[in-house]
């Protein structure tokens, strides 16, 4: 029996993956069964968020398959297919399959790699006009008082003097986003001072609630620095007001996986600032870089210790590799030294809330520790539910009422307002402890047995992008009755300089979406709520790792409920995220 078919019977395999392989073997029937199980790994491995396949690895793909072949046997049948092209930049042609570096790709993805790997070579060897280090001093004093602030952010904001790709990283509250908009400020009093126009900047994330949330700390950023000794307010006024999708930034065209903004037609800006960059896949941060025109700068924030993005590659994860830390002098010889500053510990928190001890716990995954200062009850607002399976027994004080009191809401901006300051959150999808039966449960629970497909106060769950709509996978929304009684379904306007603006839509009208009353951690990622509940499966499993924990209880402001076992809580913080990705390499 094949490896291809071992396969197959063994359910490893999508119906797309064997349609790929049966393809090949259609229009060339002597392809060798290493090739054509190769194929169909290549594009298994897309859908697992990897940018390809790596046949001396297969078990980080398939951990219980068939018995494997050695890789050595299975490159050397790869490399002498005419369905595989050897990894020169130009070798691929009409090849739907690339063998370079020790990966396999499907040819689209490795093109991906390589144009993003160029493009942002090139935009970090670009060199900005030198600054007049004497005129900015007195801009750089008053955003940066000696003494009283972070060393680190202010390295970030001199660099962005300097540098035409710069990466600020840091865990959730460090100060990116005042790093940023004192960097702006930076900027364009730089711009000023030398007589130029003002800079024209964009703000974008890969969500609608990213965006908002970049938006509304931008301008809280902006409020505290206008208070500051020294501070003029002209320095403000060319800073945008909101920020955007990066499918509204780069202009989605109806029907078509292109951008109206690329390399031939690049986006009309200065300087790009990209936040929740481990969210952006490599697709999308391929066509994004490629949008940035010559002499403009780049700049990506990001938590690189959060979950990747969903769909291909660890893209930020990838950029950090190859650029070191700033701040750090053993990395100096990295192949983008200087281009990123690593702000360090501060953490979102509220007074009463003491999460920083437990998210470093987490992100180092010492389960031992985590399990401690669960267990503990000695940091303030963060609850430990051991053993707990049912978040609507667990939590039925705070979540039913909560959501009950979203049905009273008769302004949507604030029913939208009000359901972000609570979440469900968990692991999966399916299961007793997944939002499926989760979110059915609530709804019955809302409005009776066999609840109506939309109803008053049910929270909507965008899960597809629909360019028609300007709605996006991950963006929330709810249902609500106008003054007419008609019901309607209300979502924020991501758009960036209405503040608190909805848009309203009929429900049948919407894409593809489900309730929001829990949601998955990937989903989650980009949001915060005052309140979070993470709910874990009974049962360990290979989608739990620590950086899906990090991430969900990085999410809360100001409370965290957490409802886990011990068994499952240190099989998820035993288990690190890794995907296979050539884009590091290619970078150095």
């Amino acid at each position: 029996m094949s490896l291809l078919d071992d396969l197959g019977r063994g359910g490893h395999l999508r119906l797309l993956d064997r349609e790929l392989a049966a393809t090949l073997r259609r229009l060339e029937p002597a392809t060798p069964d290493l090739v054509l199980a190769g194929a169909a790994l290549a594009s298994l491995a897309v859908s697992h968020g990897h940018a390809g396949f790596d046949p001396a690895r297969p078990r980080r793909l398939v951990e219980n398959g068939p018995d494997w072949p050695s890789a050595e046997i299975w490159m050397d049948t790869l490399a002498s297919s005419d369905w595989v092209a050897g990894g020169t930049p130009d070798a691929a042609g009409n090849r739907p399959l690339v063998l370079e570096g020790g990966l396999l790709y499907l040819r689209r993805y490795r093109e991906y790699e390589h144009r993003l790997a160029a493009r942002l070579r090139a935009l970090a060897g670009h060199v900005p006009v030198a600054v007049d280090a004497a005129a900015l001093a007195p801009v750089f004093d008053a955003l940066f008082p000696a003494g009283s602030s972070d060393p680190l952010q202010a390295r970030a904001a001199a660099l962005a003097l300097q540098r035409a790709l710069l990466l600020v990283t840091g865990g959730p509250g460090t100060g990116k986003t005042t790093t940023i908009a004192r960097m702006l400020v930076l900027l364009l009093a730089q711009a000023r001072l030398a007589g130029h126009p003002p800079l024209r900047i964009a703000l974008a994330a890969p969500t609608g609630r990213a965006a908002e949330r970049m938006a509304e700390s931008l301008q809280a950023a902006v409020a505290r620095m206008a208070s500051a000794d020294g501070f003029e307010p002209a320095w403000v006024e060319a800073l945008p007001k909101g920020a955007s999708t990066l499918h509204r930034l780069l202009g989605t065209i109806p029907g078509s996986p292109r951008f109206r903004h690329g390399a031939d037609h690049p986006l009309p800006y200065d300087v790009v600032v990209v936040d929740e960059a481990s969210m952006v896949d490599l697709p999308l941060m391929c066509k994004l870089a490629e949008a940035v025109p010559d002499g403009a700068r780049l700049v990506l924030l990001g938590d690189p210790d959060q979950l990747p993005s969903v769909e291909a590659g660890d893209v930020l994860a990838s950029i950090c590799a190859a650029t070191g830390d700033a701040a750090d002098e053993a990395s100096a010889t990295a192949a983008l030294a200087g281009h990123r500053v690593h702000l360090l510990r501060g953490y979102r928190q509220s007074a009463g809330f003491e999460l920083a001890p437990l998210a470093d716990a987490v992100r180092e995954g010492d389960a031992d520790r985590t399990l401690a200062l669960l267990r503990g009850n000695t940091l303030d607002g963060v609850h430990f539910h051991e053993g707990a399976t049912d978040p609507l027994v667990t939590g039925a004080v705070a979540l039913l009422p909560h959501w009950r009191a979203l049905a009273g809401s008769v302004d949507p901006a604030a029913a939208l307002a009000s359901a972000a300051q609570l979440r469900l959150l968990t692991a999966v999808r399916g299961g007793p402890q997944g939002t499926h039966l989760l979110n059915a449960r609530i709804e019955e629970a809302l409005v009776g047995p066999r609840p109506p497909t939309h109803f008053h106060g049910r929270l909507l769950l965008v899960v597809e992008n629909s360019y028609r709509h300007r709605l996006f996978n991950g963006d929330i929304g709810i249902c609500l009755r106008d003054e007419r009684g008609t019901l309607v379904a209300w979502f924020a306007d991501s758009g960036g300089d209405t503040g608190g603006a909805v848009r309203a839509f009929h429900p049948a009208a919407l894409p593809a979406h489900e309730s929001a009353f829990a949601m998955t951690v990937h989903k989650a990622q980009g949001s915060e709520f005052d309140t979070v509940w993470l709910q874990l499966p009974r049962t360990d499993g290979r989608g739990l790792s620590r950086e899906l924990l990090y991430t969900a209880i990085t999410r809360a402001r100001r409370q965290l409920h957490v409802c886990a076992s011990e068994a499952v809580l240190r099989g998820a913080l035993g288990r690190h995220v890794e995907r296979v990705s050539g884009l590091a390499g290619r970078l150095r």
